[in-house]
């Protein structure tokens, strides 16, 4: 009986943890709150802000049913447990039952409070509310934004990133964070290196950036983002990310085998005159393929004007002459 105790426990363990945060396969499978009540949430890309109120609030009614289907589940698997006779469980069995169906009932309050007053309770649209009053005025611009094909997106995980012309959004499993882009500051805070990608097999590099608002109430928050997608987050934002703590050289992003050692900073001249412009990413590239970048982005037929050409960053898009290219010592 132990044994089929521990093999169900573990078996709703792996269950629940993939349901929260769903791998591909779940995804496929259609093992998501966004697939179960598809007909409920209505359509992401009408009406965004609507989508992801119900999206949330549902999500947290349905993960809070997880405990209470435990003890369910785990009464008709191991009958001779008794949960579901009082007298005979014990008091351990008698609690556990007690907390879980305060946790399904805490959760189902709380859902029924946000969405009251056509959901101007859920803290989604207290943080809209932030930005602009009436909060659905807001909602408004923010859905015929998300409609354009041009914002900037990203997944990972469970989190989604979304850059339109004038907001910043990050939706997780039970909150959703929006900063209005010109009114923002950005910072590199964290690179993460992985030799290898549950999605790719290859190697990845993560970038976590704070995304900190000057509007009262709205509270900081982080983004996380593939390094190869940098360069086209830069294009679609306003404000330029700093490397706020100094983040140590990651390898090369283009041959990965030694570490990047070069950083593009303006030297030419001030801002606004020539070409040249300022670049504000990280070191990611190492001289050689720098140099081979700049190399391609030249007049094949005209080598001796390399030295006096700019070339784009491979990153982030800034134009860079050569006086620009600094080395960066250890």
């Amino acid at each position: 009986m132990e044994e089929i105790v521990i093999l169900f426990t573990i078996a709703y363990v792996l269950f629940s943890l993939c349901f929260i945060a769903p791998p591909r396969e779940f995804v496929s499978a259609g093992l998501t709150v966004q697939n179960i009540l598809s007909s409920y949430l209505g359509s992401e890309d009408i009406d965004f802000v609507a989508y992801h109120l119900k999206r949330t609030t549902a999500t947290v009614l349905l993960h809070s049913f997880l405990p209470l289907g435990y003890y369910i589940c785990l009464g008709l698997v191991s009958p001779n447990l008794h949960l579901f006779e009082p007298t005979r469980a014990g008091v351990a069995a008698n609690v556990s039952f007690l907390l879980c169906q305060i946790i399904t009932l805490s959760c189902a309050i709380c859902a029924r409070y946000w969405s009251w007053n056509n959901w101007s309770n859920h803290p989604f649209a207290q943080l809209l509310l932030k930005h602009g009053s009436p909060w659905r005025a807001v909602a408004s611009n923010v859905n015929i934004e998300f409609r354009r094909i041009s914002k900037f997106s990203s997944i990972i995980g469970g989190t989604s990133l979304y850059i339109t012309d004038s907001w910043i959004i990050k939706c997780s499993a039970y909150k959703v964070d929006i900063a209005h882009q010109p009114d923002v500051h950005l910072s590199i805070i964290h690179a993460e290196d992985h030799a290898i990608s549950h999605e790719s097999s290859v190697s990845v590099q993560f970038l976590n950036i704070t995304v900190a608002s000057v509007t009262p109430g709205v509270k900081p928050f982080v983004i996380r983002l593939n390094s190869t997608d940098y360069g086209d987050l830069r294009e679609k934002l306003q404000a330029p990310i700093r490397n706020a703590r100094n983040v140590d050289p990651e390898p090369c992003i283009a041959c990965m085998q030694v570490q990047a050692n070069i950083k593009l900073q303006m030297l030419c001249g001030s801002a606004g005159e020539g070409e040249c412009v300022p670049c504000y990413c990280r070191p990611m590239w190492c001289i050689d393929c720098m140099g081979k970048w700049y190399a391609s982005r030249q007049d094949q037929q005209q080598p001796d004007q390399w030295l006096a050409s700019t070339s784009p960053c491979p990153t982030c898009r800034a134009k860079f002459c050569m006086l620009d290219v600094c080395l960066i010592m250890r």
